[in-house]
């Protein structure tokens, strides 16, 4: 079931992973109606059902934007990460997605979603290029989401009239599946959004880390979380922020779009140095030297 969560979860950035910076044309037409994308595989009653967890009737069905997506659209945008098995054969879950004015960050609420966090889903999004938009993520019983996530890039997608950045994409599909393993291997899917969005918070800032600066920011963090981290899990975060490092990403539009993640995070109080020790360390060596030369 964890790792059926995974795909469902990999799936989140891809849907929404679409950059939004827009002319004011492409703006107002962002706000004018919202875009609802519904599971292919629904049934009349699971229909009604997610219509009704997304607060929208058949009626306002025709003021929307509309589109389906089908389990060969998971399939297409998915194989390349995970396996075809833990993807699943059903398109169920849906999503309607909103475009907000600026300002508004990217709000998050799941029906019937039970593995991925909203927390998750806004860190991943981020990393897509995603802004201001509120996104409503529903299926018709327990499930965990792929259709509405593949769902969610198409119509954001026709909403800001901007194609997809792959690279953000698949850095973003990389994030998401990273942090649902990372929070079934230490049993706090919360730790887990939270330890990955303060480093990437760091590596955004610092621009041109190394690897190694890399892996001590996030052995920084993990100490001050009171997480262990298996060396696997360790690497696997060092990787992916290695690919975040490589994207055009802002550390303010970080903070802006996901309020509510980076808040937290700043309410840890965590103190994460850039190999402050190795900095100090040359300072001493140098001062060492003058007093020597002087002796």
């Amino acid at each position: 079931m964890m790792k059926r969560g995974i795909a469902f979860l990999a799936a989140g950035i891809m849907l929404l992973a679409s950059p939004v910076s827009v002319l004011a044309d492409r703006e107002d037409a962002k706000l004018e109606k919202p875009y609802v994308s519904l599971g292919a595989d629904l049934n009349a009653q699971e229909r009604a059902t997610v219509l009704e967890l997304l607060g929208v009737t058949e009626d306002d069905l025709k003021n929307y934007t509309v589109a389906t997506i089908t389990n060969q659209d998971e399939h297409d945008y998915l194989d390349a990460y995970l396996d075809k098995s833990v993807i699943g054969s059903r398109a169920l879950s849906s999503v309607l997605v909103e475009g907000k004015t600026d300002g508004n960050g990217i709000k998050v609420t799941t029906h019937n979603i039970s593995y991925c966090t909203t927390g998750m889903y806004q860190n991943a999004l981020v990393t897509a290029g995603i802004k201001d938009a509120d996104i409503v993520v529903a299926g018709p019983f327990k499930i965990s989401g792929t259709a509405a996530l593949v769902g969610a890039i198409k119509s954001y997608e026709n909403m800001t009239g901007e194609k997809v950045e792959q690279e953000n994409v698949d850095t973003a599909t990389n994030e998401l599946v990273i942090t649902g393993k990372l929070a079934e291997n230490v049993g706090d899917s919360e730790k887990a959004e939270q330890l990955v969005g303060a480093v990437k918070e760091k590596v955004v800032e610092a621009q041109n880390m190394s690897e190694d600066e890399i892996g001590d920011v996030v052995d920084q963090a993990a100490d001050e979380m009171e997480i262990n981290l298996s060396a696997e899990d360790r690497q696997a975060i060092v990787n992916l922020m290695e690919k975040i490092k490589g994207l055009d990403l802002d550390v303010d539009s970080l903070k802006e779009q996901a309020k509510d993640l980076y808040n937290k995070i700043e309410d840890l109080g965590l103190k994460l140095d850039i190999n402050q020790e190795k900095v100090q360390g040359f300072f001493d060596k140098i001062i060492e030297f003058f007093k020597n030369l002087f002796s």
